[in-house]
Parts: structure tokens; sequence; C-alpha cells
């Protein structure tokens, strides 16, 4: 594991507030689950802020490692969902298809070739991190926005009826948009699939969920194969904390029928929003 340095050497104090700030890390780990459990998505906007802010691991190998504990937590959410025949597999390919070329060729390509330091004019340097970094919080802030507002009731039924050409050019361009930016920043992209197939595909919003977190498992795991040679894993550190995250999709699914999923939804979104506004303000300042 790519570790950030906390404290200086022979600092106990120091070095007891790292180990503390470790075990919330392993802590929240479960809440990543948790929260795919819940509400089919925002795994990923809790994954990278956990392992970067609290593993202390290098956010350009975080958005590697979120891919792989966000695709191994989906498998276990979708397989729950598909045991209720609650998955659209025709959707599921024709949304994952285009999602899982872009992810892959993102990881595999795109992302190795952005420099290390890239300036911006004469005014000043950007590390390829501290980009990363504020790409996911814009994306966290677009998520949060669209969790807190408040829709309408059947929303499928105020929707025009797409011909089939065209919904399916539909799903498959926004399955190529959401693949690559799963592979840029690591996110599943929960919260942009399932509008798409609520509102789109006029799936219903258990059997989008369900389908979605099918979508994910898939893109997220072989985008992160895209890694492999690239990146050093830390395979132990990562079953660990994928492990904890599995832990907590099994809590979540099982509040998901004791708690008002809207409710729950809207107060996921404060958090999220409130984190996006924390890692812009750290990486800026």
């Amino acid at each position: 594991m790519s570790i950030v340095p906390f404290a200086t050497v022979g600092s106990p104090n120091f070095g007891h507030i790292r180990t503390m700030i470790e075990i919330a890390g392993y802590i929240a780990s479960i809440l990543i689950g948790v929260s795919l459990g819940l509400v089919g998505g925002g795994g990923s906007t809790l994954a990278v802020p956990v392992l970067v802010y609290l593993l202390s691991v290098e956010p350009i190998l975080a958005t590697s490692y979120s891919l792989f504990i966000i695709g191994t937590t989906s498998i276990v959410g979708g397989a729950r969902y598909a045991i209720k025949k609650l998955v659209d597999y025709k959707m599921a390919i024709l949304f994952g298809l285009p999602s899982i070329a872009a992810v892959y060729l993102t990881r595999a390509f795109v992302l190795p070739i952005i420099p290390m330091e890239i300036e911006v004019g004469s005014l000043f340097t950007l590390s390829k991190s501290v980009l990363i970094m504020a790409l996911f919080a814009l994306l966290m802030l677009a998520a949060s926005i669209g969790m807190i507002r408040k829709k309408p009731e059947k929303k499928e039924e105020q929707t025009k009826d797409f011909h089939p050409a065209v919904l399916a050019l539909l799903v498959l361009a926004e399955g190529a948009v959401v693949g690559f930016l799963t592979g840029l920043v690591g996110a599943g992209g929960g919260f942009l699939i399932i509008p798409a197939l609520v509102i789109l595909a006029k799936l219903p919003m258990k059997k989008a969920v369900g389908t979605s977190l099918v979508i994910i498992s898939s893109k997220s795991l072989i985008g992160f194969s895209g890694d492999l040679g690239h990146l050093d894993i830390d395979w132990m550190f990562l079953f660990t904390v994928s492990a904890l995250a599995i832990v907590g999709i099994a809590i979540g699914s099982y509040l998901s029928s004791k708690i008002d999923g809207q409710s729950l939804k809207k107060g996921f979104g404060w958090l999220v929003l409130v984190m996006g506004i924390f890692i812009i303000f750290k990486q800026l300042f």
C-alpha cells in the first residue's frame, strides 16, 4: 500500500493518532457497502475519500482500489437482487458493454498518459493527484445534488417514449460516458446509471438498482484489470477493505427494508455534498 507519511518517526502521540485514523478508515469501509446496500450507489463517493484521507493511500492508487472494492461489493449486492428477479439483463448488457469498454480503455491507456505535473498557463502547476481528486469532488457535488433534489412522483409517466433504436443509442452513449468517468476517477457511477435506467428504460426503481449493481460490478472489475501492470497493488490490504465493504452491503440490504429509502437517500446526499466541498477546499488550500 502506498502510504503518505503522517508523523515524524519516534513521535508516539502522532503515531497513536495515525492508528486511530486508520481504525476509523476500516470502520468507514463498512459504510461503503452499507451505502450500496441501502441506496444502490454512493459507495465510490465514500471509497476514494476513505482510502485517501483515512487510510493514506495515494489518490491515483485509491481510484484503482475503489474499482476493485466497489466491483466485488456490487457482485454480492447484485446477486441478492438477481435472486429476487430484480435485474433486467437486456439493459445490463446494453448499458454495460460500452461502459466496460470505456472504463478499460481509460484505465489502460488514457490515465497512464496524463502527465504527473500539468502546467496551467503561467499561473500554476497542477499535479495529477490533485487533478484526480478535484474531478472526483466535482463528481461528488453533482451526485449529491441529484440525491438531495426532490423529484416529482411517477416521473416515469412524465417522460416521453423513445423509439427502440433511439433508446438503444441513448443508453449506449450514456454507458460510454459513465465508463469514461469511472475509469478516470474510480467512481462506480450508480448515481448516473440509475436515473438513466428509470427515465430512459422506464425500469421500476428496485429493478434499476439491481441492474445498476450488475453493471457496476462488471465494469469496475474489468476497469481494475486495466491497472494491472501499471500499479503496485497491496492485495492483502485490498482484500481486507473489500471484505469489510461486503459486510456493509449485507447490513445495508437488511436495513433497506426497515428505513425509508427517499429520506435516507437525501441524508446521504447531504453527506456527499459536505465531503465534496471538503475535498475541494483541501486540494485548493
